[in-house]
């Protein structure tokens, strides 16, 4: 069972989450995160010395819910098939149904607001945030080689280039999701890359 302490905490990371993804890294206060989760200044800073432990703990907890999020996806697609290209499209399936379920637009992705406000991190930050875009490429592009192993591409193509394609098209959805106002951007984009790999390797 949570503790108070605990959900004290996660409510402010929740709640700068919120703030940040709308206005910025620099543009959130630590006035409106206090204001926002309804705490004394005293409670804040007994959780985060400054705003600087503040983003390391936002960014980790962000990149835990996303790779558990990937790793539901990734184990239902196992479980529904063992086909490495059924299992890669049904993966795609599950991502593009979880956008499409989404009410309001997507606020976005942390790791874009960060790098686009870098100059305010850490070299360790940055580097997190770098390593975790590798680690999430690395994973589809292992599903992609056990697909070529089984199916060979009707045209030359890269398991690399794949795989830094959808983590674009995820990544690049998130921005224009938001600019646009239109939380689907991404599911059809990913659609659309479904389909191109079923163009692909399909016998």
């Amino acid at each position: 069972m949570p503790t108070k302490k605990n959900n004290t905490k996660e409510r402010i990371l929740a709640n700068s989450e919120e703030l940040i993804l709308q206005q910025g890294f620099v543009g959130t206060s630590i006035d409106q995160i206090i204001a926002a989760t309804g705490i004394t200044k005293g409670a804040f800073f007994y959780h985060f010395p400054n705003k600087a432990e503040l983003a390391r703990a936002l960014i980790e907890r962000f990149w835990q819910k996303d790779s558990a999020l990937l790793e539901q996806f990734s184990q239902r697609a196992d479980e529904l098939s063992k086909d490495p290209l059924q299992s890669m499209l049904i993966f795609l399936k599950l991502f593009e149904e979880y956008i499409e379920a989404l009410n309001d637009p997507s606020q976005g992705c942390l790791f874009s607001s960060y790098v686009y406000e870098s100059e305010q991190f850490d070299e360790d930050i940055k580097q997190f945030i770098a390593q975790s875009f590798e680690d999430w490429r690395k994973m589809y592009e292992q599903r992609i080689k056990s697909i070529m192993n089984k199916y060979p591409p009707k045209i030359e193509v890269s398991t690399k280039e794949l795989s830094e394609t959808i983590v674009c098209i995820i990544e690049g959805g998130f921005i224009l999701s938001k600019s646009l106002q239109d939380a689907q951007i991404i599911a059809r984009s990913l659609r659309q890359f479904r389909h191109y790999l079923q163009l692909v390797f399909e016998t």
